[in-house]
């Protein structure tokens, strides 16, 4: 019978940890300052706007687990993946697994399009911005207020799925994967 500690060994970098931490934080922000303060609600818009831009340049350049090659599965793998983990026989994965990284994807796609939206919305409303005088009109500023309110509420129901994810998946395997993502490490695989 083996008594040796389990090893923890380093997957989070220290970039995807203040992404993490720093995109959550931001989101929240803006979520719960809409219409209370603009300012504020503004510029956790374009904090978010810039940490999806170097998560994306990050998903290429970035540590191994950091990459997009790492996590990004095809859609059948993702269905298997959550297949099994239903039945409780899903494979412990050292990075994200499949259904982990399909939801990054759908995080990053729908925080890029509320954040668009949200631009493109404070150039029509209040002519400021990046995109001040690029839309123009009623119903201009109609279709994209609802265009990101649209994103903004889908964005918190994948981030109540996440956190869903990450207590499931934390049980499944015996590892709290909310210290892990503060730390930086995780328990080495098993051989």
């Amino acid at each position: 019978m083996n008594t040796a500690p389990s090893r923890s060994i380093p997957v989070w970098d220290p970039a995807v940890r203040l992404f993490h931490w720093s995109l959550a934080t931001a989101f929240l922000v803006a979520y719960f300052t809409e219409d209370e303060m603009e300012t504020l609600h503004v510029n956790a818009g374009y904090l978010i706007g810039i940490l999806i831009g170097l998560r994306l340049i990050w998903g290429f350049v970035g540590t191994p687990h950091a990459r997009f090659s790492d996590f990004v599965r095809p859609p059948r793998e993702v269905t298997a993946y959550l297949t099994d983990a239903l039945r409780l026989r899903a494979p412990r994965y050292l990075g994200h697994n499949p259904a982990g990284g399909a939801m990054i994807v759908a995080l990053l796609l729908c925080l890029a399009m509320t954040v668009f939206s949200g631009v493109a919305l404070y150039g029509v409303t209040d002519f400021a911005g990046p995109l001040a005088g690029f839309f123009r009109g009623e119903q201009a500023a109609d279709v994209l207020e609802g265009v990101h309110e649209l994103g903004a509420n889908l964005t918190l129901l994948l981030v109540i799925l996440h956190l869903g994810g990450v207590l499931f998946s934390s049980l499944e395997h015996g590892e709290n994967l909310v210290k892990s993502m503060i730390t930086g490490r995780k328990k080495e695989a098993e051989a």
